[in-house]
């Protein structure tokens, strides 16, 4: 199948890709031949997403708003296996790592990125990053709109952009059109939240200053509804502000989420406000016809009617319970009555989370050519999404994923942990944090209990920089160094959901890495024994607060 449904680049793009590869590869090779120092280069291959980390260099591969095809999928697992270890980490930003580049081949393996519309330009840097969206963007039935329609306007408005190419800080932007927050827009520097007035009028909430990492903040509110035509002026707007108050004497007070905090909501929408009223009739103003010629890239894939019930699935059910509980954990409504949107777990007990290795891309790639309209999404839960599944042929979709390892039905479940990755290879980083979520996904790995359980979302962050998402957690965990010993700080309670996005609390000291898995398995019980009737772990702890919990937990430890 072509690929469709989606943006297709143009020979602009395609020339700016090209240009961009010819440049790094003369750059990597004036560093190699000693003609640049490590300190000349840095800029240089961050500028191309290229990081130098504890054992070898990392790739991160922009996966704008989360979509690929299926030809695109096959070409991250071939550069996988060519220039890598034969596998990739999918992350919270929807992006891919690859983690033992060669220098030496990175220029060969940004240049096979370019073949298939792809690259790893602002993947680093104090830069508008990649553009992250709903993960069921264009299926889900809660939608009111497609947001990766304006995040490729803000692709294609920020790439390069003179202006904000030296910002204080990195700079996140994600964007939802569901009331269902699944994109976690009020964590990001910006949030776009698209929802329809009383009149009827679809338009953007935006939500400034939201951020974890070492100042953990939520965003808020700076404009309740925003004329869909005027986001990239309200944007610009934004960042025009906050690259001129923006504080760069303290890389750890640079952030957007810092200048709100500091001046205040007010005055910030006074000074957006204000810069947006001198520029909203600009050319930054959209014009329908370059709306709809983006949007025209983003129609619905063209699915024939098929039956919303069929015979096979509902015998399955019955006989095999595994199946059945992957149906409810796995699977979630499409708008169309005769489909489901399929979540392949990269979560297998005891698997490090996000991993998928060569063999499972190009398997993933099949299993979307064969029955997804050759179309994989990317969720910043770390796992991959087939978005447009026909009813009937779930249960070749369950086989064909369980072959692959990708069908454990704990998609929401305790296993089905985000995490970063933490020591075993980040330098910034104080304690580890796979082995953590491999021990902890073993010790719930019966899928009976988990359902038990029920919706858990853990997190884990190797560090303060919170990679890992641990602040909003239901059970968030952080790993901390003290006198060179893997500590892990536990907090409870944090949260992304609309109307509900909170931070969670730390609970005390914090506990031996030896004794993690006891410390969330007293968690767990706690909860099981107080829990109301359809309560989830996080509104019991809402219920219930702190104490409980932490009386249980340091028992245990």
């Amino acid at each position: 199948m072509p690929d469709t449904h989606f943006y297709h680049y143009d020979k602009y793009d395609r020339t700016l890709l090209s240009e961009r590869v010819e440049q790094f590869r003369d750059q990597v090779r004036r560093r190699l031949a000693g003609e640049l120092t490590e300190e000349q280069f840095k800029p240089l291959r961050l500028t191309n997403g290229l990081y130098l980390q504890l054992h070898a260099y990392m790739l991160r591969i922009a996966i704008p708003y989360g979509t690929l095809s299926s030809r695109q999928l096959r070409q991250l697992a071939a550069i996988a296996r060519k220039y890598d270890k034969g596998y990739g980490h999918f992350t919270t930003r929807q992006n891919l790592q690859l983690n033992w580049i060669r220098l030496e081949d990175a220029p060969d393996a940004v240049a096979m990125l370019a073949e298939v519309d792809m690259h790893s330009i602002q993947t680093s840097g104090n830069v508008v990053r990649n553009t992250t969206a709903d993960h069921f963007a264009g299926a889900a039935a809660d939608e009111i709109e497609d947001p990766r329609v304006w995040c490729e306007i803000v692709r294609q408005w920020s790439t390069l952009h003179p202006e904000f190419s030296f910002l204080p800080r990195k700079f996140k932007i994600a964007i939802t059109g569901s009331p269902n927050d699944r994109a976690a827009v009020r964590i990001h520097d910006v949030g776009l939240r698209l929802w329809r007035n009383e009149q009827g009028e679809t338009g953007f909430e935006v939500i400034v200053g939201g951020g974890l990492g070492r100042t953990p903040m939520i965003g808020k509110t700076v404009r309740a509804f925003l004329p869909k035509d005027e986001m990239l002026a309200y944007l610009e707007a934004v960042l025009r502000v906050y690259n001129r108050y923006g504080r760069r004497d303290n890389l750890f007070k640079a952030r957007i989420k810092i200048l709100v905090h500091e001046i205040g909501i007010e005055k910030m929408r006074e000074e957006v406000e204000a810069e947006y009223a001198a520029i909203k009739d600009s050319a930054l103003k959209l014009d329908p016809q370059t709306i709809e010629a983006i949007a025209a890239h983003f129609a619905p894939p063209p699915l024939p009617h098929r039956p919303a019930i069929s015979g096979e699935v509902e015998r399955l059910k019955l006989e095999e319970p595994d199946f059945a509980l992957w149906l409810k954990s796995n699977t979630a409504p499409h708008k169309l009555a005769g489909y489901r949107i399929v979540t392949a777990s990269l979560k297998p007990a005891g698997a490090p989370p996000g991993d998928a290795s060569s063999v499972q891309m190009e398997g993933v790639a099949d299993i979307a050519d064969a029955y997804s309209q050759s179309e994989v999404r990317v969720s910043h839960e770390q796992n991959l999404v087939l978005p447009h599944v026909a009813v009937e042929d779930l249960p070749a979709v369950y086989r064909a994923l369980a072959g692959l390892g990708f069908a454990e039905a704990n998609v929401g479940k305790i296993t089905d942990i985000i995490a970063c990755p933490g020591l075993d290879y980040c330098a910034l980083a104080n304690a580890r944090s796979i082995p953590v979520a491999q021990r902890i996904s073993n010790h719930f790995a019966n899928l009976a209990r988990q359902h038990d359980i029920g919706d858990l979302k853990v997190k884990i962050s190797g560090c303060i920089n919170a990679c890992g998402h641990h602040h909003v957690g239901h059970i968030g965990i952080l790993g901390v160094d003290k006198n060179g010993v893997e500590l892990y700080q536990i907090s409870l309670g944090g949260d992304v959901d609309f109307g509900k996005t909170a931070l969670g609390d730390i609970i005390g000291p914090a506990v031996a890495a030896d004794r993690i898995v006891e410390a969330v398995d007293a968690l767990v019980r706690t909860y099981l024994d107080r829990r109301e009737e359809g309560e989830r772990f996080v509104d019991a702890y809402r219920r219930i607060g702190v104490e409980p919990f932490k009386e249980s937990v340091y028992a245990a430890v």
